[in-house]
This record gives structure tokens, C-alpha cells and sequence, in this order.
């Protein structure tokens, strides 16, 4: 899910070096690394006075940053605009302030699924061409990118891992799954066992919510399909779409799946496995510090891991992104300063501090061949393969509607009122219906 609504790395130490963004302002790529297409929106002109729009910050260490760039840009100071905690409440901050036009937004932080439709309907500004986005994580420019135009800054990024016991793996001496079919087979090695008495084989976040989404794309993903291909066309109806639904529906069917996870969002779901329920979960990364509290509130502190998600068939397991972008508002003045900050909020040294502060993982690839980060976080090679291969939630410019007909076709299927063909050719209609 967003960062925005959930942290999830345990925390990330340290300072680091300076910029990994850079803009000249021409219109050819700079050579020095990955770009996306040329601006087609208002020029990035004028330095001065900006704000920056974003969720409530909990740290408190948002105007410590904020702080530290107003000191070396006297002119050209950030001024906070604290927004709703809820995401919801944000995006509808933001959409009131972009359709009277104001600027009083410079800088607005967006959830990923945002993007594509902040960019559609023209509220923010094109990046220029030759941003220079090669020290960052490729997952998170694809989610702040639109039709082959870069959108926004990457500040933040999220991916799930797979938490597995690894305990009783063990005991069994099965390795880690890296597919579905092994992940059952390894529970049938284990679920006989004193210690697996009581115990389901997985679970995710399958209540009727945004998680459920985000499992049913994550499923696709990892069975080779896509939700919406490149040219913004519904392949729901795909053999791919159907083999990534017909896992979930088959777990429940054959009970590996408890018909409990069907009211699991993060936290219920997180705690299942804390409680010791699961022998496998799909969970965001801020599950890690919570299992492994040794205060006596998780019964499964020592003896988990974690994995990338598996695959489904013979194609790898792929997670689903969150994250938050820096866009630039269509309407805002000093656009050059703008783009300056968010390159700033994405400097290396900024990532780290941010990170520590928040716990929320950073978009600058080598912060995770950081031994500091290493030694702190043992999962931090297993995250940066989950984020490597990551995708993303469909990419629409109207996702409100798209993501509440995903979890109306798909959540009956997962009850087992509906068939998973006739489920998702009904989401296929519905889908087609809406890309128009």
C-alpha cells in the first residue's frame, strides 16, 4: 500500500552522498542514465518561494529537512502545507486546489495510483526529458511515469515480501518456496507436525478494500499476466489473469488459505502471523520489526524470514508498488525552484535521513548495498529483489472506479459464489467499459 498509509521498513540508518536527479532544461536525453519522454506541460522557470503539500508528517522530521534546504536557499524557502492523515482526505486536498487552479501548491506528494490521473487531467507538470533518473530504482520511475512521461520525483517506494516460518522449513528440511505449488507442498511436509496444530498455510489482505487489489494484481503479476497492458487495454480475461486468480481461489478451496483471511487487511493479517497462525505471509515490510518484537508480543520472534513473493506457474513472483511521487503543480510559480527540491528529496543524502526517521524505504538503489543498512535490516537484499521486479496497480487515470470493480468481481470469486472465468470475463465488460 502507500507510504502514506502504511510504514514498513524497520527503520534505515545513516547519511550518504548528494544528488541522484539531475534536469538541465534541454530536451535531449542527458546520456547519463534513464529518462522519460520530453515535457509537454509549463516550462520549469522561476526560482523563489515555494510549498510543499503532503500527508501529515508523524516524525517530526519532515521540517528538520525542510529546514536544512531553507538554510543553503534563503531565497527560495519550502513552507509546509500539512494535508489529512488519510490519503483519501490528501487526493481530495489536492483535486479541490487544482480545479480552481490555485498555486498555492508548488510541491505535492502523491500516491502512485494518483499520478495517472493528476497527469491526465493536466494538474501537473511534465518533467523535463533529461531528468536524469539512473540512481534510482526502476520500479519506482515506472510509478511516476504516464504514457512514457515522467510525472513526478520518486520519494518513497513499498513492495511485500513473503514472511514464512522458517522454523519449522527447518524441521522439514524444505527450502523457500519460490512458487505457489511449493509453498503448498512445503505446508503438506509441515501441517502434520505438534507444531503447525492450529495453523493455516497463507494468507494476504482479502477483505473487500484496496488490499484486495493489490493481491489480485500481485497474483496476475506473478502468473505473467497484467490487469491493463502498455497501450491501457483490460487483459483480464487472459489464461494469465485466470491462473493468478485461480491460486487464491484454490487455496481457499483446498483450505491453505483460512476462510478467516477473507476479513484480513495489513494488521489482521500481520497479526495472524505474529499469533502464529500462518505459516506463510504476504505482507508489506513493516510486518518485520513488529514479529520480531522480543516483548513477548509476537510468539514467532527467532523463528521467521522472509523471501520475495512466489510465482505462480513457472514465472517469478512480482509484488505491487506504493510509494509517494513529487509531481509539480501545472498552476505553481517558481517551477524551476520546484524541481530543484524534489531532486533535493531525493538526494541520497536525504533518502537515508528520511528512512531513519520514518521507516519508509528509499528510492536511491545504493542505499541497499549500504553495509550500515545491511547489518541493520537483514532483509534488505530480499526487499531490493522484490522492488527490482515490481509492478505496479493499474495505471488509469480513472483507478477509483477501476479498483472498486476489481474487488466486486474478484472478492465473490474468493467466497466461492462466483466462478473465476465468469468473474473476471464480467471484470473484462466492466474494465472495457471504463478504459473508454
Amino acid at each position: 500500500m502507500p507510504v502514506s498509509r502504511r510504514n514498513f521498513l524497520a527503520g534505515l540508518g545513516g547519511l550518504g552522498s548528494l544528488a541522484v536527479l539531475s534536469a538541465c532544461g534541454s530536451n535531449s536525453d542527458s546520456g547519463t542514465g534513464s529518462s522519460a519522454g520530453a515535457s509537454s506541460g509549463p516550462a520549469f522557470t522561476g526560482k523563489g518561494p515555494i510549498t510543499y503539500a503532503t500527508g501529515k508528517d508523524t516524525s517530526g522530521k519532515l521540517q528538520e529537512i525542510l529546514g536544512d534546504w531553507n538554510k543553503t536557499h534563503p531565497d527560495e524557502k519550502v513552507t509546509l502545507t500539512e494535508l489529512p492523515e488519510s490519503a483519501d482526505d490528501q487526493r481530495a486536498a489536492m483535486i479541490q486546489n487544482f480545479q480552481v487552479k490555485s498555486d498555492s501548491y508548488s510541491v505535492v506528494g502523491m500516491d502512485p495510483i494518483w499520478v495517472a490521473e493528476f497527469a491526465a487531467q493536466q494538474w501537473v507538470a511534465a518533467l523535463p526529458a533529461d531528468t536524469d533518473t539512473s540512481g534510482l530504482l526502476k520500479s519506482s520511475v515506472d510509478s511516476a511515469t504516464y504514457f512514457k512521461k515522467l510525472y513526478g520525483v520518486p520519494f518513497a517506494t513499498n513492495g511485500q515480501l513473503l514472511f514464512y516460518r522458517k522454523d519449522l522449513l527447518d524441521a522439514a528440511g524444505v527450502g523457500v518456496p519460490t512458487s505457489w505449488d511449493q509453498m503448498w507442498a512445503a505446508w503438506d511436509k509441515v501441517r502434520s507436525s505438534p507444531a503447525a496444530k492450529g495453523m493455516s498455510a497463507y494468507a494476504g489482505q482479502l477483505a473487500k478494500y484496496e488490499g484486495l487489489t493489490v493481491n489480485f494484481t500481485s497474483a496476475v503479476l506473478s502468473a505473467g499476466g497484467k490487469v491493463f497492458d502498455e497501450n491501457g487495454k483490460p487483459t483480464v480475461d487472459s489464461a494469465q489473469a485466470k491462473a493468478g486468480l485461480g491460486a487464491l481461489v484454490n487455496g481457499f478451496s483446498k483450505g491453505f488459505i483460512p476462510k478467516e483471511a477473507l476479513t484480513y487487511k495489513e494488521e489482521e493479517s500481520r497479526q495472524a502471523f505474529q499469533d502464529g497462525k500462518l505459516m506463510f505471509l504476504q505482507n508489506w515490510p513493516y510486518v518485520y520489526s513488529k514479529a520480531a518484537a522480543t516483548d513477548g508480543s509476537s510468539k514467532v520472534a527467532g523463528k521467521f524470514a522472509v523471501a520475495p513473493v512466489p510465482g505462480i506457474g513457472s514465472n517469478p513472483g512480482m509484488t505491487v508498488l506504493g510509494g509517494l511521487v513529487l509531481g509539480i503543480s501545472a498552476y505553481a510559480k517558481n517551477k524551476a525552484t520546484a524541481l530543484e527540491f524534489a531532486k533535493y528529496m531525493a538526494s541520497e543524502k536525504v533518502q537515508k535521513v528520511w528512512a531513519l526517521a520514518t521507516s519508509q524505504a528509499p528510492v536511491v538503489t545504493s542505499l541497499y548495498s549500504d553495509a550500515e543498512v545491511i547489518k541493520a535490516y537483514p532483509y534488505t537484499e530480499e526487499l531490493k529483489k522484490s522492488l527490482d521486479s515490481a509492478g505496479t496497480r493499474p495505471q488509469v487515470h480513472n483507478y477509483g472506479d477501476v479498483t472498486l470493480a476489481i474487488q466486486n468481481a474478484v472478492y465473490p470469486a474468493l467466497s466461492g459464489r462466483t466462478g473465476v472465468d465468469a468473474a473476471l470475463k464480467d471484470l473484462q465488460t466492466k474494465l472495457e467499459a471504463l478504459a473508454k
